[in-house]
Order: structure tokens, then sequence, then C-alpha cells
């Protein structure tokens, strides 16, 4: 018998019992159903927090001042002397691997134009630091030169801030006022989101860092050109940890921090986090891949009792069929075909009710989700196999019946 004709008749003995055969492929349907939605939600959600990691920049390491000692007692996190545009030109200078430095002061003010007024984060920066958060503008310019050193009242708004100010009205060349101080909108930020942290990214004001000095929020007694924090592109991740050692020898010598004393200030590798976030996230795909697995194995289970109680009520019509010439790997390719039937018919429902349901949650709870074609492959020959391996032992004891003993069956 060939392929086709143990299909055909797969098929016939199925649909002669649909309502037992549909029970019986519940467990796989559930199985893949489970496996579609759980792994397509967990990968989505995955790639939504990477790419808010990402939105800070890659190959990043973001340096700020560490906790003041005095005594015995620590100060806590950020109370250190303030890092300086020194600091920042010595690293940019001395360290190797570095593509660009940026450094930013930053405060909360409240920010006004016309009637509308909102309170929000301004940053002042230096000439690298969009092309280091790898920030574009979508309309109007970045500072020039001249405006950076002169301290200029020119402001680029972040998104969340323009559409608080001006809804959805042009923003470039209107007046606004940060802390009473009248500014001209230059540029529009393109959309990053949230952080990794969970803030929201465009909800922004970036002005020249000497203007934040001497016209809204000061400037350090002691560190006249202080820096709240600097961030450091570095050309590759293989070089990420060397400008990492380089730039800790570089700052514990410049602020004389002596021995083994602990570090007056903290170095962050942007590329870790996303790296160590990469592999929990792998991890948590697994263990709900796994999970949903366990549905896949209980479907598999009713497969094969449903198969041997098949075979069992065949008796005859095996012996029958052994009878007219029927060989024991025919007998074994019809059972077996007939388990696989069920199961891949099973994953075919399972998959359109996992993709329906993913895009459902995507739809209505604003769940990440991300379909791929390999998931879909992977859950259908996980079907496939599961029939192979659970139909194999019915439809084996199947074949090596004896003709005339199940002729003779009651």
């Amino acid at each position: 018998m060939s392929l086709f004709d143990s299909f055909k008749v797969a098929l016939a003995a199925l649909r002669l019992n649909a309502l037992r055969s549909f029970l019986a492929m519940l467990g796989v349907i559930i199985g893949v159903g489970s496996v579609i939605v759980m792994v397509s939600v967990a990968t989505g959600a995955g790639q939504a927090i990477e790419a808010r990691i990402k939105a800070l920049g890659t190959n990043l390491l973001v340096i700020q001042p560490g906790s003041f000692t005095s005594g015995g007692r620590r100060a806590g996190e950020g109370t250190a002397i303030p890092l300086s545009e020194r600091d920042l030109a010595e690293i940019r200078t001395k360290v190797a691997g570095v593509a660009a430095v940026g450094g930013m002061v930053s405060g909360s003010a409240p920010v006004i134009a016309g009637n509308a007024n909102w309170t929000t984060s301004v940053d002042g920066i230096n000439e690298d630091y969009l092309e280091v958060r790898d920030w574009a503008l979508t309309e109007g310019r970045n500072f020039t030169a001249t405006e950076f050193r002169s301290a200029s009242k020119m402001v680029i708004l972040g998104a969340t801030v323009a559409r608080e100010l001006f809804g959805t009205a042009p923003v470039i060349g209107e007046q606004i006022r940060i802390k009473n101080v009248p500014f001209t909108v230059i540029g529009l930020l393109s959309v990053k989101g949230q952080s990794a942290y969970g803030t929201d990214q465009d909800d922004t004001a970036l002005v020249p860092v000497n203007t934040a000095r001497r016209r809204l929020f000061g400037s350090d007694q002691t560190v006249p050109d202080n820096l709240r924090s600097i961030m450091v592109e570095v050309a590759s991740v293989e070089a990420m940890s060397d400008a990492q050692s380089e730039i800790e020898t570089l700052l514990r010598e410049r602020r004389h921090v002596r021995g083994d004393a602990p570090n007056d200030f903290q170095v962050r590798n942007m590329a870790e986090f996303i790296r160590t976030r990469s592999e929990t996230q792998s991890i948590l795909s697994v263990l709900l891949g796994a999970t949903a697995a366990i549905s896949l194995l209980v479907g598999g289970i009713g497969i094969m009792n449903i198969m041997l109680v098949s075979v069992t009520e065949r008796t005859k019509e095996i012996g029958l069929r052994m009878a007219v010439g029927a060989r024991r790997n025919d007998i074994l390719s019809q059972f077996l075909i007939e388990a696989v039937t069920l199961c891949l018919t099973g994953g075919l429902i399972g998959l359109a009710i996992g993709s329906a349901a993913a895009v459902a949650m995507s739809l209505w709870g604003s769940w990440p989700i991300a379909l791929s074609p390999s998931l879909v492959l992977i859950a259908m020959l996980s079907a496939g196999l599961v029939g192979v391996f659970f139909g194999y032992y019915p439809a084996r004891r199947a074949s090596l019946m004896n003709p005339i003993d199940a002729l003779r069956y009651e």
C-alpha cells in the first residue's frame, strides 16, 4: 500500500469516529495554542524591553559621581565631587576606542508657552550628546558651536514636551520660558519612548550646557565646569571592557582616589546590561515554552490512548488485511499515519487559535507579541513528533498481531 493510500485510509478511519478524533486532538490543540501564545508574548515582551534599553544608546558607558565618604559615613550615590568638562576632555583624548563623549547637567524646571505650562527635565548638553545617544531631530536643527560657547537661549524639545505645550501646532521658532528665562525653539527630537527604567525619555528639553549652568541651575562652587554625567560611546562591543578599565584608572588618578579605597564614581556598561537582560529573557522564554510543551505531551498521551482503543476495536479488520496480503509494515504505517494526522490536524487548529489569541492580546491588552515563521515551524514539528512518538507503540502492537488470532477475535 502506498503512502497516499495509507493517508486516505487514515482519514476515512478518523472521519468514522469524528467526535472521538476531535477529543483526542484536543490536548494537542491546547498544547500548540499554549506554545504559540506563551512564546510569542514572551519573545515580544523581550524585544520591546531590549528596544527600550538600546534606545539609551549602544556600546555606551555611563559615568556618574558616586558616594561621598566622611568619617566612615557614606552620603549616598551622587554626593561625591561632580564630574567636569576636564574629565570629559581627558577621556576623549587618552582612552583608546572612544568614538564620542557626551556630557550633561540636568534639573527639573517649569516650561511655559502662552497659557500652557509643563514641568519637565531640562538637560544641558555638549556638542556630542545627540550623537552619543543616537538621537535624531525630526524638525529643525542642532545647536551651533557658537551657541554652545555663548550660552545662547535656544532649546530643543522632546516630543512629550512639544505635545503638552503646543499640541499639534508647529513648534520651530516659537518662544517658551524656562524658569522665566525666554528661549527660542530650534529643534524637535524624534520619539524615543520609555527608558529601561520606565521613565519617559521624550519628556525633556535640551539646552547648551553653558546655558544650563549660567542661566538655569548655576554651577558647582568647587567644580565650575561640573557635569552630572558623562556618556562614552565606544567604537565596538569588543573594546568596551578595556575602555571601561582605562576610564576607571584615569578617573581614580584625576579624583585622587588612593590605594584600595572604593571609587567615588560609577561606570555603567550598557552593553553588559543589554546582554544580561537578553540572557534573562531567553531563560524566561524557554521556561514558558517548556510549560506549554507539557500540555503537548499530555495531548500525546491522549492520542496514544485513543489509538490503542482503535487498534482493539479494529482487530478483525487488521486480521483481514493481513489475510489478503497486507504486510506488517503496511499495518504499522497505516496506524502511525493516523496518529500523525491526528496530531498535525490538532496542531493546525491550535496554531490558528493560538495566533488569534496572541493577536487579540496585542490589540486589546497592548501586549507586544512576536509571531515568527520559526515559531510556527517548531510548533508544527513538535506536534508531528508527538504523533510519531506516541503513535508508534499502538501501531507496532497492531502490526505484530497474528492474523488468525485477529480474525477469531470477538
